[in-house]
């Protein structure tokens, strides 16, 4: 079988055939199948590592649609505050980085209190802003655990 190493100046498209080190071996798949195979390992590649360019229409939108039904927890975890969330007030699904920067109050009463956390996936650093910034208007509020992170 041909083999299609990684070429990472190239931009590829899902049609083109790409040659990936896999637990049975060397495999040689087209992109599009690959991001139906193993779309974490397909976007790692594009987003962390860098390594693989992919056409912005024919295969990064697709691979995001794709990890949102095939890795949730993932998915989650990299869209952090772009996630879209049913916020009060809202008539519709908004960024959660919306309330975060304009209602950071009410976006912790909803995060935290409300119990949305399994909802949106905060990173430490954000959730230090997020505290700093209640801290700041609202400090009873806080939960004790989130006042030990800011060292209160």
């Amino acid at each position: 079988m041909e083999s299609y190493p990684l070429d990472s100046t190239r931009t590829y498209f899902s049609t083109d055939l790409l040659t990936l080190e896999g637990e049975d071996g060397e495999k040689t798949l087209m992109l599009g199948e690959w991001i139906n195979v193993d779309p974490v390992r397909i976007h790692r590649m594009a987003v962390r590592e860098k390594t693989i360019l992919l056409d912005n229409f024919e295969l990064f939108l697709p691979l995001m649609s794709k990890l949102r039904r095939a890795d949730p927890l993932y998915y989650k975890k990299i869209m952090g505050l772009q996630l879209i969330i049913d916020f009060p007030g809202y008539p519709t699904g908004i960024e959660a980085k919306i309330p975060f920067d304009t209602d950071p109050v009410g976006f912790y009463k909803w995060w935290r209190k409300g119990k949305h956390e399994d909802k949106i996936h905060l990173s430490l650093g954000n959730q230090i802003k997020l505290f700093q910034k209640v801290n700041k208007t609202e400090p009873k509020i806080l939960l004790k655990k989130d006042l030990e992170i800011l060292g209160c």
